[in-house]
């Protein structure tokens, strides 16, 4: 183990050089750089707004990006944020000493209460740009109102809850609905509900919050000084707009429950977080007395919501009796508390201040702040300045608060796309669980950080904890890269070791049966993880040789078959005898040449098995290749088994249709040596073709030759077509056999009468049976008498022969009378033709003068003519150009050759001085020559008529015009 450690240090020389380098320079071990291209925007970015007020501002409220805002005595002014350069400036119309107390804004910034220090309220929608005043409301003095979410409108607000300083709570619905639009009561009801109370009596309402739980369940939040209250209750279905006197019905007769807290600031304020809009809240902060109560909202409580209350005390420099906090803001890890002259932000998860902005006294004292829900944003202002905050980025360091509480989960949640700090909290995490002895937790962190690979694993080894080491590397290797095949092929080898070495030691330990085989089924899984099969294959003789040092056959086998290695798991199974298991493997994964490898060894053993399996193989086998296997298998074995060779052979011949000539001469081989009847059936089957058939004739011969089989022998010169070698040998087994022999040669009757004659002489001479001799006669025509006599004795009788000589004088009798009827007919025969040749030299035709030619329709007796007996005439010149195109080629060529001949012969000779008897030879030589060349021409031109002859018939088919020249025939028309 420690050898395997040493080669992963070394390949990780160079990373680990390059690491410690950068340590030499403050980068941190993990590999990440931590340093901070440019300085980082703060979380709570302060804006100042660009707006000088003409009046003091008295107060602000800020809600679904509507701003209104109250200067002055009678001002109000109202702020789109989309349309911030088209401000809307209200009048409140009060002529008395009136002035605005507190403003309330609902969610969807369209209704906007506005208590005046008189106790009179007034009510501004967003659509309209009257004031109204709510003469129910008259008389109380409005600290809180609790707005409905979810029945609220833009025109109508919904049984809304209303808290005043009295401590009463009251039920009211405002509507601004089109058939309220002029009434003088926009308010259309305001009846008190309940009565809060503290130990002296009663108290102001400074909070109200509506929200609902699940299974219709409303909750109730209502603050006092010192106390919070919750009403839980719930609002029959249908009767929701009947507000929630049910809910505070409850409670007419006990108090319900609330946290006390025994300080008092002479107020208090309750915020929330919301994550989405129109989403419930999700945590709460009340800001009273003793500090901050924080907490979350459990909906699923059946009667407080309030769940995972904590109390962060102020911070030092605050005291409650001098610069007591104005107001709270709530977001999601941060509460912000307003002073008269700066904001302190404090972390929800510690306790401690992260932030703190300090204003300059120019700009006054700080007034207010508020937060708008909707885009998170926080508004603060005092009487001249109106400022904003942009939360930007808030859990950037969330992660880090996390850590240090050992909420790991958390931390990681919130650092997932930052994977330096990721790094650091998984490593402080394995580190936490090593201290705790939760190896396998921490192996699976370490495995995932940056950290020295050689200093975790020598960790764990020193702790002899080498169930969590293999987990680590197990994890280490799956987060390898696919280029990094050097630590991959050591981690490999290593995890390979240390679960052979665990195995070991668990198998001979019954008491660890389960733990045993689940190890095994882990070692298993991972050597055919598909992530490590390539590495695996590249370094299968490593894991081979690893598996082979702890004797491990069992896991040798199942690796070689996750390889594909199924020669070695085929010799496993040879080498313990294990045949029938051998051959199951290559029967399963059909490798044609893991059977031509191991048939030798696995048919000698069990045949019909093997041969089994070859015939299943069908034609994917060559059984030229397994001809070796059987031939050394044959020569051992008995008879039974050389059957079991020639099944395949025969399965290879009439199934699959082999034509190879080795697998025919094998089978002949085979049924030479033990199936004789069989042989003889083989080559009557193969034919008597040559040319169809696929054994070697020599060597089928000499086999046959060699073991006697004779009909076989027979047959296979029958195929040579070796008639007379065929017909000595059948002579020796049987005479018929040579007859059927002797009668094959058809085309050659000389060889038919002298393989008979051998027949004839072979029964006379060695049979000495003379009527066999006779039917001899009888079987072949070609035979005669006169041709078997000489082979008989001198001491037979005639009366053997006597039928035989009188069947043969009478055949010459009926020959000689058959010639001389021959003879007659044909002297009749010449004598008509000479008879016919008389009559055709006397025969003639006439031709008028006023007879035209048929082609050419000209009179006929201008020019040399021709004159048919179907009574066509045809001038010489107009017969030739109608025969020519329709000659075939060498006859065009034989008639323009003789027409250049006879073109010749019609010239005068140029010789003036020859002899006179010279010229009369030459004279007579030429005019011979040219009478035969005309004959020659009037065979060609005239051998039928044109229009009555076979031309006639040939040119049926012919187009009436040339294709060539249609489209010169086509233009002339047009």
């Amino acid at each position: 183990m420690a050898s395997i450690l040493d080669e992963y240090e070394d390949s990780l020389h160079r990373s680990a050089s390059v690491q410690q380098g950068r340590a030499a320079v403050g980068i941190p071990h993990s590999g990440y750089v931590n340093a901070r291209l440019e300085k980082e925007t703060p979380i709570f970015n302060k804006q100042r707004i660009d707006f000088a007020p003409p009046e003091k501002i008295n107060s602000l409220v800020v809600s679904s990006n509507q701003l209104c805002m109250s200067l002055g005595k009678d001002t109000l002014l109202r702020i789109d944020l989309g349309k911030p350069d088209e401000p809307n400036q209200v009048e409140l119309g009060r002529k008395d000493e009136a002035r605005v107390y507190k403003m309330f804004l609902d969610h969807t910034g369209s209704h906007l209460l506005i208590a005046l220090n008189t106790s009179e309220c007034l009510y501004l929608n967003r659509s309209v740009q009257k004031v109204r005043a709510l003469s129910r409301w008259k008389g109380h003095l409005i600290e809180s109102v609790g707005w409905n979410k979810f029945l609220g409108s833009e025109t109508n607000t919904g049984p809304i809850l209303v808290g005043t300083s009295q401590g009463q709570i009251y039920e009211a619905e405002i509507s601004v609905s089109e058939g309220s639009l002029f009434s003088t009561n926009p308010d259309q009801y305001f009846r008190q509900v309940y009565t809060l109370e503290e130990e002296s009596g009663p108290a102001p309402v400074c909070c109200l919050e509506l929200e609902r739980g699940i299974e219709g369940k409303s909750f109730i939040i209502a603050t006092t000084r010192k106390r919070l209250f919750q009403f839980v209750g719930k609002v029959p279905e249908g009767a929701e707009q009947q507000g929630f006197s049910s809910i505070f019905a409850v409670h007419a007769d006990h108090l319900p429950s609330f946290r006390e807290f025994p300080a008092n600031l002479g107020f208090s304020e309750i915020a929330f977080y919301t994550p989405k809009l129109r989403s419930k809240p999700r945590s709460f902060a009340w800001m009273m007395g003793n500090g901050v109560l924080y907490g979350t909202l459990d909906y699923s409580r059946p009667d407080s919501i309030l769940s995972d209350e904590r109390v962060w005390v102020y911070p030092s420099d605050i005291d409650i009796t001098v610069n007591k906090p104005i107001s709270i803001v709530l977001t999601q890890f941060h509460f912000l508390l307003l002073l008269p002259d700066r904001v302190k932000a404090v972390c929800t998860l510690n306790g401690q201040v992260v932030f703190q902005d300090l204003f300059l006294e120019k700009f006054g004292l700080l007034t207010r702040m508020i937060k708008d829900p909707t885009v998170q944003q926080i508004w603060i202002h005092t009487e001249k300045v109106v400022f904003r905050y942009h939360v930007q980025r808030e859990s950037r360091d969330v992660w880090k608060m996390y850590m240090n509480m050992n909420k790991f989960d958390l931390a990681k949640e919130y650092c997932k796309d930052r994977p330096e700090c990721l790094d650091i909290v998984l490593a402080k995490e394995a580190e936490h669980c090593f201290q705790n002895k939760r190896y396998l937790d921490s192996a699976k962190c370490y495995a995932l950080t940056q950290n020295y690979f050689e200093e975790i694993a020598l960790k764990f080894i020193e702790a002899k904890q080498e169930e969590a080491l293999m987990e680590f590397l197990i994890k280490k290797l799956s987060n390898l890269k696919p280029s990094e095949k050097t630590q991959t092929t050591l981690l490999t080898t290593w995890l390979t070791e240390l679960y052979l070495n665990w195995l070991g030691i668990l198998e001979g330990d019954l008491s660890q049966r389960n733990l045993y085989l689940d190890t095994r089924e882990k070692f298993r899984t991972f050597l055919s993880s598909p992530k490590n099969k390539d590495c695996l294959f590249n370094n299968r003789a490593s894991i081979y040789d690893l598996l082979a040092s702890h004797g491990d056959t069992e896991h040798m086998v199942y690796f070689a078959v996750i390889m594909q290695d199924y020669e070695r798991v085929v010799a496993h199974h040879c080498q313990h005898d294990e045949y029938d298991e051998a051959l199951n493997v290559l029967s399963r994964h059909r490798d044609e040449k893991l059977f031509y490898k191991f048939s030798p060894v696995l048919i000698q053993h069990i045949p019909k098995k093997v041969v089994d399996a070859w015939i299943s193989m069908g034609s994917r086998l060559d059984a030229r290749n397994l001809i070796p296997a059987l031939v050394n298998y044959s020569q051992s074995a008995s008879t039974q088994q050389i059957n079991e060779a020639i099944r395949y052979m025969e399965f290879c011949v009439y199934q699959l249709e082999e034509t190879q000539q080795a697998i025919h001469n094998y089978l002949l081989s085979l049924y030479a040596l033990c199936r004789p009847d069989s042989l003889l059936s083989y080559l009557e089957q193969a034919g008597t073709n040559p040319n169809r058939i696929h054994y070697d004739l020599k060597y089928a011969l000499r086999l046959c030759a060699e073991h006697g089989h004779h009909r076989a022998c027979v047959h296979i010169y029958k195929v040579m077509e070796l008639y007379e070698e065929a017909v000595d040998l059948a002579l020796q087994v049987d005479v018929d056999l040579a007859k059927s022999c002797a009668d094959l040669p058809e085309d050659d009757e000389e060889l038919r009468k002298k393989l008979w004659l051998k027949i004839a002489r072979h029964v006379v001479q060695e049979e000495k049976d003379v009527k066999k001799a006779m039917a001899c006669l009888s079987s072949c025509a070609l035979l005669k008498i006169e041709d078997v006599l000489p082979f008989f004795p001198d001491f037979v009788t005639i009366d053997h022969f006597k039928e035989a000589i009188c069947n043969s004088l009478e055949d010459y009798n009926k020959h000689i009378e058959e010639l001389k009827r021959e003879m007659e007919e044909a002297t009749q025969s010449a004598k008509r033709i000479r008879e016919d040749i008389q009559e055709m030299r006397n025969k003639y035709g006439s031709v008028e003068p006023q007879e035209k030619c048929a082609a050419c329709d000209f009179p006929l007796l201008n020019r040399p003519f021709y004159l048919f007996l179907c009574g066509h005439m045809f001038h010489y010149d107009c017969l030739l150009q109608a025969v020519f195109p329709n000659l075939p080629a060498y006859k065009q060529a034989k008639l323009e050759d003789l027409q250049k001949k006879l073109a010749v012969t019609s010239q005068p000779s140029k010789s003036h001085h020859r002899p006179k008897d010279a010229d009369t030879v030459s004279l007579g030589k030429g005019q011979q020559s040219r009478e035969q060349i005309k004959a020659d021409i009037d065979d060609i031109v005239a051998a039928e008529c044109v229009y009555c002859g076979e031309l006639m018939i040939r040119s049926i088919d012919k187009p009436f015009i040339d294709p060539q020249k249609y489209e010169e025939e086509m233009q002339s028309w047009l």
